[in-house]
């Protein structure tokens, strides 16, 4: 069935004929009277892809894994599950601060003015920077470009603040202000949903507190984050901030966010233990040898997100391939999705097309979808419930109109 066809339940003349009250004649009905030329459409799905690398010093092996499997994962962003996918990429590190503290007793502090939440500028093919701060799905050359863009060596903070990196990309005034100036403006879209994806080998070790009250110390035993945890900006702290992002009109930003982090290979569990190499005890998640960390605060934000935990993954995994194309699932299957031409909700049949060829019937009437209507320019937005949730794999989705006529 073409999708411009409509779908008649009864026509005028028979909802006449047995007494039936038109809908068509209510003061302000939206029902039209004759069926649109113009089908419903549903928008290409917005996502703004920010990935926060790590670049302290034991981060070359994890940046080449996560550039070499991106190929598959911009293949499933682009396969879209049905649904056409118009996303961007952008990328920064967790280095914000460091705070050292010496033999003698005293702190040395180091800033990273030139990263700081700040997206990092995409490279060349020679590798030489760029004006570019982000890369269109629409980009021909998005794949080297992206494998080029995380790769953001290891020179950078070995105290690492994703959290805090993340806040400043997104939720400070950074966040608005001009490329030409230094910030991230234009980056975010309106309409459209922020995915965070989290790569790092060590413990998050964020604070808004300027200088960081937490130090590092010589003794690379002991897990300094964690045992000054307390002098720390909550998880919680920064997982409302980002639920409370808000667009340029004002409407809430979804907010996606994914971690391949130091956490345990077979339960994803946060754990610490200690291990010894060369004469140098290091701290180690339970069950990810190569990890500096045990993980609790960067589970915890990924909890707050998704209690399953299906966007936590370990960075000790020798490929990240699944774990990308996981992530890649994320981002495609929205439980919203934003339409144009809808008269009326009532009159909406949402037809969602699984993997296995069968088709969904979703209508508001039985309680299958929710529909947010159209403000301030924003387009209007159909939110799926119950039976009608869509899953990975879904291969279509279609809006069409029950008319009289």
């Amino acid at each position: 069935m073409k999708l411009h066809t409509c779908a008649h339940l009864l026509s005028l003349s028979a909802l006449l004929a047995v007494g039936c009250h038109s809908p068509v004649d209510d003061d302000g009905s939206t029902v039209p009277d004759s069926c649109e030329a113009t089908p419903p459409v549903v928008a290409p799905q917005k996502t703004d892809i920010l990935f926060v690398i790590d670049n302290s010093g034991s981060m070359t092996e994890e940046q080449q894994g996560i550039a070499t499997e991106l190929p598959a994962f911009v293949a499933a962003l682009k396969q879209g599950s049905g649904v056409i996918q118009d996303f961007r990429v952008g990328v920064i590190t967790t280095s914000v601060y460091q705070r050292q503290r010496v033999a003698d007793g005293t702190d040395i502090i180091r800033a990273f003015p030139d990263q700081e939440g700040r997206l990092q500028p995409v490279k060349d093919e020679a590798k030489q920077p760029t004006g570019e701060r982000f890369i269109e799905s629409s980009d021909p050359e998005l794949l080297p470009k992206f494998q080029r863009l995380v790769d953001q060596g290891t020179s950078g903070s070995g105290q690492e603040a994703p959290f805090e990196a993340v806040r400043l990309a997104v939720a400070s005034p950074l966040a608005t202000q001009p490329p030409e100036e230094g910030g991230n403006g234009g980056f975010l879209r309106d309409d459209a949903r922020l995915l965070v994806v989290v790569v790092s080998d060590e413990e998050d070790c964020s604070s808004t507190q300027r200088p960081p009250p937490v130090y590092l110390g010589q003794d690379r035993a002991v897990d300094s984050c964690t045992e000054q945890g307390d002098k720390l900006t909550p998880v919680s702290e920064y997982y409302q901030a980002f639920q409370g992002l808000k667009d340029s009109r004002g409407a809430s930003r979804e907010v996606l966010w994914a971690t391949i982090g130091p956490v345990a290979l077979t339960d994803k569990r946060a754990e610490v233990t200690t291990t010894t190499e060369g004469g140098t005890t290091y701290v180690r998640n339970v069950d990810c040898p190569t990890s500096y960390g045990p993980g609790y605060r960067q589970s915890d934000m990924a909890k707050a997100f998704d209690a399953t935990r299906a966007n936590l993954d370990s960075i000790c995994k020798p490929s990240y391939q699944q774990t990308l194309l996981d992530i890649a699932e994320l981002a495609t299957v929205a439980q919203s999705v934003s339409v144009v031409n809808l008269p009326d909700p009532r009159l909406a049949v949402v037809y969602v097309t699984r993997s296995d060829g069968s088709v969904q019937t979703c209508t508001a009437a039985n309680g299958d979808f929710r529909y947010e209507p159209p403000t301030d320019g924003r387009s209007a937005r159909i939110f799926f419930l119950g039976p009608c949730l869509r899953r990975v794999g879904d291969t279509k989705v279609e809006v069409k109109v029950l008319c009289a006529g």
